[in-house]
């Protein structure tokens, strides 16, 4: 069986530094003005050139991101801007829209493209049509399952597949939704989400008016042009009746279903904005994050080239440890040897808004079930040190939490994590200390028995404490 690429986030240096270090092969990055990043993003021209020469020193592929959908006037830009990125000879570009691709394609004819998940490709055909227009490989799209995969691997077998097996999903096709441009006019497609899909929202009650105008419930209905200018009380839909809805095929229909409300965001207080309710519910939803890390074997199975892991605004510790993660679930199922349940409960240490593996299986198996009965909910854990320096048995460690001597952690090295207590704390110039309140403090702490071995590599060790003992 042929190892998957495993591909992590970048939004800065040093995640990419921490992603090559915990076991990723290639890392994606792009500047601001043409990637799906404006936020959080480090990536300009000169972070850039150190990013990529690291990379390949390191004998790891950078790819960049230029995966947006441009209006007129970027097009004025592009070519002018991507020449010295370009020249910095990263290992591909990943993009979207067909105009900027032909572009590339006239200006770097021997430039390695690979299609974004922007592209929202979920069948084979359109991986044939890129092929023909020299895409070198294509980034599925998440709606699809495995057995989709596999068809669209059977039937392209010589074009190179990635697929996303862990971060946040949209609640559209990718890139797709309109709700963020709708509020604060800054577009998904445009790198500029405000993932305005997990707000906290209130529902109101409305009621239409003979004009055929949906104005809010209550005896003091605004004019149409106040309303929106005062919030009423919130209007619980839940009432116990979520799922009640009869069974499959039945006409029996819940009985708010295709009622009309009003929407509230805390941050818009007063500005009440019209949804409609069927009895799925409504239609802005905080979807859950993807966690596919139990599929990784069949992906490797079917032959996926690549494996994606989401977020490129998340810090350097959800890098490391995501890479981590699934470059062991990728190892084990190159070598042969059954899933490892633990690794889910190795990813329940991140924050996260709950977990769907998504689309890859349309009726869980008995056996995925058993995998998520057996997570182990004592395994909880928080980021609460970095290691900057180590001297012997002695680290100094950025403390990021409180973290206190006796305290149970692990200690994240590239090589392997060990799991101990924390025996003795001091500060820089040695003295005694028990506890260190929260973060921003400096100290040394004692390493476990044997970590010294480690050497310089232990300049990437992250400490997680266990928070249930």
């Amino acid at each position: 069986m042929k190892a998957p690429e495993l591909l992590s986030p970048a939004g800065t240096l040093k995640s990419m530094r921490y992603a090559f270090a915990y076991g990723a092969d290639a890392i994606y990055a792009g500047m601001p003005r043409y990637s799906l990043r404006v936020r959080n993003n480090d990536f300009l021209e000169d972070n850039l050139r150190i990013g990529i020469d690291e990379a390949h020193a390191a004998g790891k592929k950078f790819f960049m991101t230029v995966n947006l959908s441009p209006h007129n006037s970027k097009l004025k830009t592009f070519i002018k801007d991507m020449t010295p990125l370009v020249e910095m000879q990263p290992d591909s570009l990943i993009m979207a829209d067909p105009g900027l691709i032909m572009m590339v394609r006239k200006q770097w004819p021997d430039m390695p493209i690979h299609l974004s998940v922007q592209a929202n490709t979920v069948n084979w055909a359109t991986v044939q049509f890129w092929k023909n227009a020299g895409i070198s490989r294509v980034i599925l799209s998440r709606e699809l399952s495995l057995d989709e995969i596999s068809e669209i691997r059977d039937n392209c077998p010589d074009m190179e597949l990635e697929v996303f097996v862990h971060g946040a999903l949209c609640i559209a096709y990718s890139g797709r939704c309109l709700l963020s441009g709708y509020f604060n006019h800054r577009d998904p497609n445009q790198g500029t989400c405000t993932n305005s899909c997990r707000w906290e929202y209130k529902t109101e009650a409305a009621s239409e008016d003979i004009a055929g105008v949906y104005r809010p419930n209550e005896a003091d209905i605004l004019p149409l042009e106040a309303v929106g200018s005062a919030g009423l009380e919130g209007f619980d839909l839940s009432g116990g009746e979520a799922g009640s809805f009869g069974p499959t095929g039945s006409d029996t229909r819940h009985p708010k279903a295709d009622n009309v409300y009003f929407i509230e965001e805390p941050n818009r207080p007063g500005e009440l904005m019209p949804i409609e309710e069927d009895e799925h519910g409504t239609y802005i939803l905080n979807s859950k994050d993807l966690r596919a890390v139990e599929h990784v074997q069949a992906l490797a199975r079917i032959g996926v080239d690549c494996l994606k892991i989401e977020g490129r605004t998340k810090s350097h510790y959800y890098v490391a440890r995501t890479a981590q993660v699934y470059r062991r679930a990728i190892d084990d199922a190159v070598a042969g040897k059954p899933f490892d349940p633990s690794l889910i409960a190795e990813l329940d240490n991140l924050a996260h808004r709950g977990y769907t593996d998504g689309f890859f299986e349309r009726h869980h198996t008995k056996e995925y079930q058993n995998y998520l009965e057996g997570v182990s909910k004592h395994r909880e854990q928080q980021f609460v040190g970095e290691i900057t320096a180590v001297q012997g048995q002695w680290a100094e460690v950025a403390i990021k939490n409180k973290l206190a001597v006796g305290d149970n952690v692990t200690f994240m090295l590239p090589d392997g994590n060990v799991i101990d207590a924390i025996s003795q704390m001091q500060t820089l110039e040695g003295a005694d200390m028990i506890e260190a309140p929260g973060g921003g403090y400096q100290v040394r702490i004692k390493l476990p028995e044997g970590s010294e071995v480690y050497g310089d590599r232990l300049k990437y060790g992250l400490i997680a404490k266990h928070l249930n003992g």
